[in-house]
């Protein structure tokens, strides 16, 4: 399998593993809001960015669940593609069987890590961003926390870019 295929349309649970109140399931690629208004109840089609539509996802006309389906077109999201967030129940019986009704309708499961470097490999976060959203997850403290949101917004990368024009003023000198 290709780590990272732009023709493939990705889906994993975002949320914490077990059951929960609330779970979130992402879904990103080119077919991710068609793949979606396929098991929904509602036409989000022709649906703006940054929207939320709530309705039932359906299998065979039967109700899986009461969910919210966040939609992100192409530039606007995190990765930079096509993407859905559902929000459904926490039940570990409702996640999979979300996760496997994608899949039927052609999504896989993405690899640990797929949906940031998706979004380096469109531009939307550099190397350096993309290595503080792992820092941001496993921050146990306040300090770890605050340096991860930093590096997050470009505080690295800002000062590498000042840095860089700074030796480019040195060099033509």
């Amino acid at each position: 399998m290709n780590y990272f295929n732009p023709e493939d349309t990705i889906c994993a649970i975002s949320t914490g593993g077990g059951m929960s109140a609330i779970a979130i399931i992402r879904i990103s690629g080119n077919k991710a809001i068609s793949i979606t208004n396929s098991i929904f109840s509602k036409d989000i089609t022709n649906s703006k960015s940054h929207t939320i539509h709530f309705g039932n996802l359906i299998e065979n006309n039967n109700i899986i669940d009461e969910v919210l389906v966040s939609i992100f077109k192409n530039k606007n999201s995190f990765t930079g593609e096509e993407s859905v967030e559902i929000s459904c129940h926490g039940s570990i019986y409702i996640q999979n069987r979300i996760i496997h009704l994608l899949i039927s309708k052609g999504c896989r499961i993405a690899t640990a890590g797929e949906f940031t470097m998706r979004a380096f490999k469109n531009g939307k976060i550099d190397l350096s961003q993309a290595e503080s959203v792992a820092d941001l997850i496993s921050s146990e403290s306040k300090t770890a926390h605050q340096a991860a949101i930093k590096q997050l917004r470009g505080g690295f990368s800002s000062k590498l870019q000042e840095l860089r024009k700074e030796l480019i003023d040195f060099a033509s000198l």
